[in-house]
């Protein structure tokens, strides 16, 4: 009895592999966004320039018009799936989403656990605050409340060099991360400098200012490993689209300043 329980089990474990394996085979994800003439594509509204809402509460915003212009080169329509910066993955591996556009930031954390297509952008990180407040360097945000996205880009940046005394609080979203700098609740908080920016413009009253840069940061598109026809098909995409001046392009009218040189990034 023992023995046919132990080939059962042996058995039962081939056949789970197998099927996970044929899974792995058949897997192709631009094979099926073409089929259903759709692509889901993981956005967050709550990150301004990148993705935002205006007063109609229709979406917009950089990755937004990257998203758009993606699924008409790629002849299918767009459905756009809301998210927040900690849920993009989990949206991503569980099927919600065929891909992120979402200032994805490129870390060996991430990639562990999704693909990266070349960057199409990058962010550099910064400390802001009000003018009132005294920050010029690290040393300064001892004593200081500074907010950052739990789990984040911003969290891996500033939390290991942060100096001891400095209280990094953590918000799960830059929506309430920016209801919390614009309502007093931290003293200051680590963005990318576009969204600092894009805070301090709608709330002129608060006199938010970048206080000091820490990093540039690539950023890319995000898919499930294991897709190479999808990733290809991206990085192809991303290439022309950089050579052609559409993407710089939808950076300027969004950001408001350049694109980074992506070439810096090459080795990365």
């Amino acid at each position: 009895m023992k023995k046919l329980f132990n080939f059962t089990k042996r058995a039962a474990a081939i056949v789970l592999g197998l099927a996970c394996f044929a899974q792995a085979a058949h897997a192709d994800a631009l094979a099926d966004i073409k089929a259903r003439k759709k692509v889901l594509i993981a956005i967050d509204l709550g990150a301004p320039p990148f993705g935002m809402t205006n007063a109609k509460l229709e979406p917009q915003g950089s990755d937004v018009e990257t998203a758009r212009l993606l699924a008409k080169d790629m002849g299918v329509e767009l459905e756009i799936v809301q998210v927040t910066g900690p849920n993009r993955i989990p949206f991503l591996m569980t099927g919600k989403a065929d891909m992120v556009i979402s200032s994805f930031s490129i870390t060996p954390e991430r990639q562990k656990v999704v693909a990266f297509t070349q960057p199409y952008g990058a962010s550099q990180f910064v400390v802001a605050a009000p003018k009132s407040e005294n920050i010029k360097s690290l040393n300064d945000l001892v004593g200081k409340r500074v907010a950052v996205v739990r789990g984040n880009m911003q969290d891996s940046l500033l939390t290991p060099i942060a100096p001891k005394g400095t209280s990094i609080v953590r918000f799960d979203d830059d929506a309430t991360v920016t209801a919390a700098i614009i309502s007093g609740q931290v003293d200051a908080l680590c963005t990318p400098n576009s969204l600092a920016s894009a805070i301090a413009k709608q709330n002129p009253s608060k006199n938010l200012e970048t206080k000091f840069a820490i990093k540039d940061i690539p950023y890319a598109i995000g898919l499930r490993k294991g897709e190479p026809a999808l990733e290809k098909w991206l990085n192809d995409w991303i290439t022309t689209n950089l050579k052609n001046g559409k993407l710089p392009g939808i950076y300027q009218q969004w950001v408001g300043s350049p694109m980074p040189d992506l070439a810096q990034f090459a080795a990365k």
